[in-house]
């Protein structure tokens, strides 16, 4: 088992928010390495946890590290928008966890190629049932929807000359390293190192994340469908990274709570998002830009 485990985000927060004291069940659905759940079943003995994850590297590292607590622990290897579908009472649902984002278990395995920072192949999938791959989007997709997904996903501003400039040079040779686009995002971008800056490469890779797995779709469907089914009292504790997320999470939930049906099934426990302090960011730089939203089911 691998000695380098993702560091859980606002861990004390999420924690709190879930309120973990209470016997019944909790629902990791992005269990990734179990930083979350491992606290979870550490501080409550009477307590049950459902973890589910779509990279079944991570689900089978977590589930040695969670080995002792084995009786206690149910593992599925799925996308957490189909979590209604499985096979799981939700009678003594107490909280859902979900954390949005990349663990270092996946951003420090240079053959996954997420990380602009290590040469790999441009994968970037999370569940290897998956055919679509970085490379291939790069390799295949149209001008204009290059353009589209760098600027809808990664929010850059020069997306459509880089979708240009993939276009004209996959035409001599195919782009299929993360360093490889890399130097091309920081040609066309003009990039040199500045305190407080973004890499570009960083949105980019970001953007083609978002469209190899699909992460954005099926977030608020999930949220409702979800608070729908749980009892009252449920925690809903949701940790994003980046702020199409962070969006579709503050609308879902503000809809939830203001129905027009006169049923509100939701209480917003969060006016604003919670954030890591400086002293997180410092142990952990990854953190910074989380930002955490809690509901109750009423």
């Amino acid at each position: 088992m691998s000695g380098a485990f993702h560091i859980p985000v606002l861990l004390e927060e999420a924690i709190g928010f879930l309120d973990v004291s209470r016997p019944g069940l909790y629902i990791d659905g992005t269990f990734g390495l179990g930083g979350h759940s491992l606290e979870i079943l550490k501080r409550n003995p009477r307590a049950e946890l459902v973890g589910v994850d779509i990279d079944e590297r991570a689900l089978a590292e977590a589930g040695a590290r969670l080995r002792p607590y084995a009786g206690r622990v149910r593992l599925f290897q799925s996308d957490f928008r189909y979590i209604p579908d499985l096979e799981i009472d939700l009678t003594s649902l107490r909280g859902v966890l979900l954390d949005l984002g990349m663990s270092s278990f996946q951003l420090d395995d240079p053959a996954r190629g997420f990380s602009f920072q290590t040469e790999g192949p441009l994968d970037m999938r999370m569940d290897f049932r998956n055919r679509t791959t970085a490379a291939g989007i790069i390799a295949k997709y149209s001008e204009h929807r290059l353009a589209e997904i760098f600027r809808a996903y990664g929010e850059l501003k020069q997306a459509t000359p880089l979708a240009r400039r993939i276009v004209t040079l996959r035409k001599a040779a195919p782009i299929e390293t993360t360093t490889a686009l890399c130097r091309i995002v920081e040609d066309v971008c003009r990039w040199h190192p500045q305190k407080g800056k973004i890499h570009p490469a960083a949105k980019v890779f970001q953007a083609l994340r978002i469209e190899v797995n699909g992460e954005l779709a099926g977030l608020p469907e999930f949220l409702e469908r979800m608070a729908d089914a749980a009892p009252a009292g449920a925690r809903f504790v949701i940790l994003s990274f980046h702020s199409l997320e962070d969006r579709a999470v503050k609308k879902t939930f503000l809809r939830l709570a203001a129905r027009d049906d006169g049923k509100p099934v939701f209480r917003i426990l969060t006016r604003k998002p919670v954030v890591p302090g400086e002293d997180e960011i410092l142990r952990n730089p990854r953190s910074r830009s989380a930002k955490l939203r809690a509901g109750e089911r009423i």
